[in-house]
């Protein structure tokens, strides 16, 4: 039984970004990016095009390729029993400038259907904590979005 449980800590990400080419770092940036979406118990076309825009622009890449990402992002999230393992792939392939970074594109999905959802909030705060984002930082870029998207 011990077994099983260090070989789920140890195996829990090591798909992301294995099948379609993609960094590690842009699917767990995908997954956390629909979680997000998906925490207010909705994702909507709102969101949908929230998410592929951002990935779209944060990665430069085509739209095909975001909605590739997007897919495996939506399949990473859907088998996660944690944060944790997104987390940290995107921390440790990361400076602390993409860590505020994702934290903004968080808010941006938080927002996209035009309210912030208490559990919204919550995860973006959570994450945030994981990715050792601090809370001045995380608040600064809540304060971009809303002033990017005129709430």
């Amino acid at each position: 039984m011990l077994k099983r449980i260090k070989a789920l800590f140890e195996n829990s990400d090591t798909s992301l970004g294995d099948d379609k080419g993609f960094e590690k770092k842009q699917v767990a940036a995908a997954a956390l990016l629909v979680e997000a979406a998906a925490t207010d118990e909705s994702f909507d076309e709102a969101e949908k095009t929230a998410v592929l825009a951002i990935l779209q622009s944060k990665f430069s890449l085509s739209s095909e390729d975001a909605a590739e990402l997007l897919a495996e992002g939506q399949k990473a999230q859907d088998q996660a029993v944690q944060l944790y393992g997104f987390t940290r792939n995107f921390k440790e392939a990361s400076d602390p400038d993409e860590r505020i970074q994702i934290i903004e594109m968080l808010w941006e999905v938080a927002y996209a259907d035009g309210a912030l959802h208490d559990y919204e909030a919550n995860l973006i705060r959570r994450v945030a904590g994981l990715l050792h984002v601090t809370d001045r930082d995380r608040g600064e870029a809540r304060k971009r979005v809303l002033a990017r998207l005129s709430l």
